[in-house]
């Protein structure tokens, strides 16, 4: 055991408008939480996690978007080193499903890097407002 084993769990927590431009602000913002909770912007879990951060926001930006409804962002590291980060919408009828794109369109990958990225990462129901929640979650030292 560590002294970062008896550290509380770290959480960032911010609610973002359902825009590109809050997409954008959600990448950035968490490439900078991540760095300043020690994981260097160019680490392999800063490049992972905000990346997947990036695909989470623009999903709920261009599928689970309400008008004047923003989205809630939650990037938590819990014992032994776990990332978890969330992307909730007020869209719970829309739930994001993997599946192979079409060869020249222009969207549809973003689970598959996900899915590549993330050590796991799955939807669920909001516990505390209508929609869902979007997860995924990393290992501080998997070095992906």
């Amino acid at each position: 055991m560590t002294i970062t084993d008896l550290l509380p769990p770290r959480d960032f927590t911010l609610r973002l408008t359902s825009t590109p431009r809050g997409a954008r602000l959600a990448r950035r913002l968490v490439s900078h939480q991540l760095h300043a909770w020690g994981h260097p912007y160019g680490a392999p879990v800063n490049d992972a996690v905000t990346l997947v951060t990036a695909e989470l926001a623009a999903n709920a930006v261009r599928h689970g978007r309400v008008p004047d409804r923003e989205f809630l962002l939650r990037l938590t590291e819990g014992e032994a080193g776990v990332l978890r980060v969330e992307v909730s919408d007020t869209r719970g009828e829309r739930l994001p499903a993997l599946s192979a794109p079409c060869f020249d369109g222009e969207s549809g990958r973003g689970l598959l890097l996900v899915e590549a990225l993330a050590d796991a990462w799955g939807v669920e129901p909001r516990k505390e407002a209508p929609g869902k929640t979007v997860w995924a979650l990393f290992s501080a030292s998997s070095g992906r």
